[in-house]
């Protein structure tokens, strides 16, 4: 069973990795936001920051749907269904956009998590979905999602991530849309 402890320890945790984020991205000039890594073109590996900040943006909505459905299905399957909440521009969009509008997104789309995540019991913690990677507790599913950030954080400077996800055989997928 969850904790309020656990509960606790998330939340810091959640705001520990946020914050270190946004703050990678204070004074950076829009054309290293817009820049892609020369060496790496496949999947999130070659997006340019603005593109990971876009994305962060998006799975953080996901992942809010994702919280709301294991709350309120008996062990959905995450991968079918998932109606995710707007956010203020797609991931398509992310190199029209300025930074500081990417960090007011990033902020207001975890305002909404917060807000959530206050509305949800101890219990609700411990319901559970299933998911790519296996079928996952609310609370182990929110831990990725602050494990998410930290992993574009270091993306973004170009440094090899502590905490990879398991996408099996067929690799990465490149997430962005084209128009």
């Amino acid at each position: 069973m969850a904790t309020e402890q656990d509960i606790q320890d998330l939340l810091a945790r959640l705001d520990e990795e946020r914050a270190a984020l946004l703050d990678g991205l204070n004074g950076m000039p829009e054309a290293a936001a817009e820049a892609r890594p020369p060496d790496a073109v496949h999947g999130e590996d070659g997006w340019s920051v603005k593109e990971q900040v876009a994305h962060l943006a998006e799975m953080e909505s996901t992942y809010r749907a994702w919280v709301q459905r294991a709350i309120v299905e008996r062990e959905p399957d995450l991968a079918h269904g998932t109606v995710p909440d707007s956010v203020a521009y797609r991931l398509e969009d992310a190199e029209r956009v300025s930074v500081r509008a990417h960090r007011d997104e990033l902020e207001a789309q975890r305002l909404r998590t917060l807000a959530v995540l206050d509305a949800l019991s101890l219990s609700e913690f411990e319901r559970t979905a299933r998911s790519q990677f296996g079928t996952l507790s609310v609370l182990q599913l929110l831990r990725s999602l602050y494990r998410h950030d930290r992993m574009h954080r270091a993306q973004m400077h170009g440094l090899t991530s502590d905490f990879r996800p398991n996408w099996g055989p067929e690799g990465e997928p490149d997430q962005r849309r084209r128009v």
